[in-house]
């Protein structure tokens, strides 16, 4: 083969080549669009056709929020679900807020996709902000029961020192306040700001909480502490 075919030769292969990467692009560029779309209208049959097809499951959005989570927050629970349950999704991956797919299931009440992730070893007891400071920042009462049953620890604190009881107490019902007490949630605990849970409450103007905790504040301290 004489230099001038070489160089033909090789022209035509790079040229194939360069085709051939172009449609790779144009084909995960197109994957990647129809991933997230599917997602918003929970479209669980074209993820599922995705996935077969080898797409990343922890492919994130452009604001870096992995596919899961971006299903949670719509909520879009037949995706969420068909996510949950495919073999390679981090279950415990986080968003830029340092939330996981976990904490917004908590947050918002979606208790069946709570337990299937738990099963599937999502971090229950996470640094920082955790699921029971969700599920208490919002009263869900069945899921605050459920995440202390699988051992999520009561007093867990925030970055600043926040706990549950706490968010309980200025956002959520006097239910899930009563029920963190009876669980055995310390009243006493203070913040980095100096703040109890009974100050939140009463920041909050949450007059049954306020109730609530002073009782128990005052069967807990001896006769004159209080």
């Amino acid at each position: 083969m004489n230099d001038s075919i070489t160089r033909r030769f090789k022209k035509t292969v790079f040229l194939i080549v360069l085709v051939g990467l172009f449609s790779l692009n144009v084909a995960i560029a197109g994957s990647y669009d129809d991933f997230f779309k599917a997602i918003k209208s929970d479209d669980a049959s074209t993820i599922q056709r995705l996935l077969t097809r080898g797409f990343d499951v922890n492919t994130v959005d452009p604001q870096g929020q992995p596919g899961l989570l971006v299903a949670l927050r719509e909520p879009s629970l037949q995706v969420a679900s068909l996510l949950i349950d495919t073999p390679q999704v981090n279950l415990n991956a986080v968003n830029a807020q340092g939330e996981s797919p976990l904490m917004l299931a908590a947050i918002k009440g979606h208790f069946d996709l709570a337990q299937k992730m738990i099963r599937k070893g999502a971090d229950i007891n996470k640094t920082g902000w955790t699921p029971l400071h969700y599920a208490a920042s919002t009263g869900q009462l069945k899921m605050i029961g459920f995440l202390l049953e699988q051992n999520a620890y009561i007093d867990a604190e925030s970055p600043n020192g926040t706990t549950p009881l706490m968010m309980a107490s200025l956002y959520a019902s006097p239910e899930s306040v009563q029920l963190l007490l009876d669980q055995g949630a310390d009243p006493l605990l203070k913040n980095e700001q100096g703040l109890t849970a009974l100050q939140f409450a009463e920041r909050g103007k949450r007059v049954d909480a306020v109730a609530l905790l002073s009782k128990t504040i005052r069967a807990q301290r001896p006769p004159g502490q209080w």
